[in-house]
């Protein structure tokens, strides 16, 4: 047999803690890590999770430190002087996507454990081996391979039902886009656990179709909202855990990616950006391929949205404003060679991805040029787009 080297996997935290008000029953395993944690969040994270973390921890040398507003290298900088100061051996993430990739970076760092806490079910960071670092204004700049899952991920139920209800919408959006781009760069593998990565995404994906109008209707905390919690936080990390590198993020991340270069954007979550960007991978399929199938899960996926309030369009998110200039700008930082998007299986131009951006449904938005809109046509998308 031919030996060949694999890279390693890191599949999944060495412990996952969940239920209703489990947090707060955790204090020895959350002592087991460390006797003097970092606690790393965001101020209103922190607040919203004091009265259930402030019980597991009342007996450690805890200190408490706001990350600010986003992953950045000088955030983690600041950090890793309060860990050093503090001679912390255990850092806790509390809050969304952004502090617990602030946590887990600032972790793997400073080569300590981690325990990861989410405040809502916008994300699976709580799950995953990686952090984004962002600009200090809030644009997208790489991610992080860490060395390991989370030590410990504790899901307490009654502490993600304070969260408004918009963050589990923006997890679902998220969640969904393991299926549509996983299923795009790697539903051809023929590697076991590549294979195995891209059909649970696809059951997460109908999962979700199906509980989702259940979930939403029901008081937080009830049977079928704790089940579309646990597929948000905890079966979308399995995914890339089982498949790794290989089952990549494609358009729809990068067009998260981009969008984050504009200040307009900043007030929409991670998961409405990826799920918009969904729709735009679907268009752009559609045009390339002259696909059918990306066609209807297109249509599929709109009706979907109108029943969770997920963004269709730029419009949705109330972007309808923002001059092409500035759009153009984000369309190129999201083709840019080493983008994700180029994981899609034809070639992506800026002029391609500018006609998806604006038609990824038959609504118009409004884009300023010089007081006036303009709308590319299909002919001019085709010509942009190219099979390789």
């Amino acid at each position: 047999m031919n030996s060949t080297t694999v890279p390693p996997l890191m599949i999944a935290p060495a412990q996952v803690s969940r239920g209703a008000g489990v947090l707060a029953t955790l204090g020895a395993t959350i002592a087991a890590l460390g006797k003097r944690p970092l606690v790393i969040g965001g101020d209103r994270s922190l607040a919203q999770a004091a009265p259930f973390l402030d019980p597991a921890i009342q007996d450690l040398a805890a200190l408490t430190t706001s990350y600010g507003a986003d992953c950045s290298e000088a955030t983690l900088a600041r950090l890793a002087v309060a860990i050093a100061e503090h001679q912390a051996d255990l850092v806790i993430g509390v809050g969304g996507g952004k502090a617990l990739d602030t946590a887990k970076l600032a972790a793997h760092q400073a080569q300590l454990p981690v325990v990861t806490i989410p405040t809502s079910a916008a994300t699976c960071a709580a799950w995953t081996a990686l952090s984004n670092v962002y600009s200090e204004q809030g644009a997208f700049l790489y991610d992080v391979a860490l060395a390991r899952c989370p030590d410990l991920l504790i899901l307490d139920y009654d502490l993600v039902a304070t969260a408004p209800q918009r963050t589990l919408v923006a997890g679902i959006g998220d969640a969904l886009a393991k299926w549509y781009e996983g299923s795009v760069s790697s539903g051809d593998s023929v590697q076991t656990l590549v294979i195995a990565a891209v059909q649970q995404a696809r059951v997460l994906r109908d999962l979700l179709l199906q509980k989702t109008p259940a979930a939403l209707a029901e008081e937080p905390g009830g049977a079928t909202w704790c089940e579309v919690v646990d597929a948000c936080v905890l079966l979308a990390g399995v995914m890339g855990g089982l498949g790794g590198a290989q089952c990549r993020t494609v358009a729809a991340h990068a067009v998260h990616n981009g969008l984050t270069h504009l200040p307009e954007s900043h007030g929409i979550l991670h998961g409405e950006k990826v799920a918009y960007g969904i729709l735009v991978q679907l268009r752009l399929e559609e045009i390339a391929q002259q696909s059918s199938l990306a066609y209807t899960a297109r249509q599929q996926l709109i009706q979907f949205y109108e029943a969770t309030g997920l963004p269709k369009t730029l419009a949705d998110m109330g972007m309808d404003d923002v001059r092409i200039s500035d759009l153009g700008r984000a369309a190129e930082i999201t083709c840019r060679p080493q983008s994700d998007i180029h994981h899609l299986p034809f070639s992506v131009t800026p002029e391609a991805l500018m006609g998806a951006l604006m038609t990824t449904t038959a609504l118009e938005m409004k884009v300023k040029k010089s007081g006036a809109a303009t709308q590319p046509s299909r002919r001019a998308e085709k010509s942009a787009v190219r099979s390789r």
